[in-house]
């Protein structure tokens, strides 16, 4: 599976993952999480970026709390129908962006967000695509949050299987690849204030340097 193969399979995403899905389960704790970090690092009138915002429930949790200047992109189009559906307020006041990360965020200025972040969105970065992460580090000027699965306990048991210990495919459709994220932003210029283990989520906190 390529980088187009896994674009599509999100574009198309129906069911479980999909946009739907997560709008019937609503905010949770990372988005709690996002929250709290976003708040007490730019608070609430910073320009805000959620990479892969998919119907918005990280979103609509940060709009409810009063931020104001809100921006999503997400590949599945079938997201903002939903979002118009089930957090109108939000559609209507935020911008969004239908299409790829890998798409959007070159024409985006240098330091164009105060802060962004991804909830389980980077993680299936294909590793053909991966000078996208310089260009989020290129967008962010002051915070970014990255809430991903880091690590799995059957690692050791893919190897041992001959298995990519680095990727593993969710219900066997789409690729999860495990990404110390603390290193790739460090390496790009962000210091990392915070780690946090939300349920399977390491979410971590930088700021440019």
């Amino acid at each position: 599976m390529d980088s187009h193969d896994v674009r599509r399979e999100w574009a198309d995403r129906t069911g479980e993952y999909s946009p739907a899905y997560y709008a019937h389960y609503g905010p949770d704790e990372t988005s709690e999480s996002v929250r709290e970090l976003l708040r007490d690092r730019v608070g609430r009138d910073a320009a805000v970026l959620e990479l892969g915002c998919s119907s918005g429930r990280h979103l609509s949790h940060l709009f409810d709390d009063g931020f104001t200047d809100l921006h999503g992109v997400e590949l599945n189009p079938d997201a903002f129908d939903v979002m118009a559906e089930q957090y109108p307020d939000l559609f209507e006041a935020g911008t969004f962006h239908a299409d790829a990360i890998e798409d959007v965020v070159g024409d985006f200025d240098d330091d164009a967000f105060d802060a962004v972040y991804s909830v389980e969105t980077l993680q299936h970065v294909h590793p053909d695509a991966e000078w996208v992460f310089d260009e989020i580090a290129r967008v962010t000027g002051d915070a970014l949050v990255t809430a991903e699965i880091e690590d799995d306990a059957a690692d050791a048991e893919r190897e041992e299987r001959d298995e990519d210990p680095d990727v593993n495919y969710v219900r066997d459709e789409f690729p999860l690849y495990y990404r110390d994220w603390g290193e790739i932003f460090g390496d790009l210029g962000f210091e990392q204030i915070e780690r946090r283990t939300v349920k399977r989520d390491i979410v971590r906190a930088f700021r440019a340097c």
